[in-house]
């Protein structure tokens, strides 16, 4: 009778524990797939769309340097950063630089108001509501930072946001900026003088 009990009891907890484990499997799974891209890699190439409807991708860009920052208006560090990200875009030109910054999962609402208050900010704006973005790129707290290089792979990622972070910032995307990228034409090699007593 015990023996039973026993058994009716280890059925009685597999019942809830293969659910529960079941969903703790899903939840890595989901977690795995959604890794953000490491250096090297080619991230996510779609980024959302402008507030005037334009797709946003990072492959309509190539030859060009991209600083993706996802944000949020709760974020102090996240408006800390966009003055830097402007000053970026002004400086570079939007002919070899593209600064990108997309909202984190907030309602439109609070995107909306943002953009009101940064009306003559250069940069680029996306909005992703539905955080199918962000988990694309495997952020899951802002303010999250990509820089991407000429021929679109990662060169850079940066968690946060510290003004001691800004020098080694600002030297990797001198690097890429003097960095040859698709499409540039190389130049003309220098003509040879004519070897001594050559006719």
């Amino acid at each position: 009778m015990r023996g039973r009990r026993v058994v009716e009891r280890g059925k009685d907890m597999g019942r809830r524990v293969v659910p529960w484990l079941a969903a703790v499997v899903m939840c890595v799974a989901a977690a795995a797939t959604h890794a953000a891209p490491e250096v090297g890699d080619a991230p996510p190439d779609y980024l959302g769309k402008t507030p005037d409807g334009e797709e946003v991708r990072i492959s309509d860009r190539r030859g060009k340097v991209v600083l993706v920052s996802f944000w949020a208006s709760w974020c102090g560090y996240c408006r800390q950063q966009f003055p830097v990200l402007d000053t970026f875009q002004r400086h570079v030109g939007r002919d070899r630089l593209e600064v990108i910054v997309v909202n984190f999962k907030e309602p439109l609402r609070d995107y909306r108001q943002v953009l009101r208050q940064a009306r003559s900010s250069p940069v680029t704006w996306t909005h992703d509501r539905d955080g199918a973005i962000s988990d694309a790129y495997g952020v899951n707290a802002v303010p999250r930072l990509f820089v991407i290089d000429k021929y679109g792979g990662l060169a850079l990622t940066r968690a946060g946001y510290s003004e001691e972070q800004l020098p080694a910032l600002i030297d990797t995307v001198n690097e890429l900026l003097a960095e040859s990228g698709p499409g540039d034409v190389a130049p003309a090699a220098a003509p040879q003088p004519e070897a001594a007593g050559a006719r």
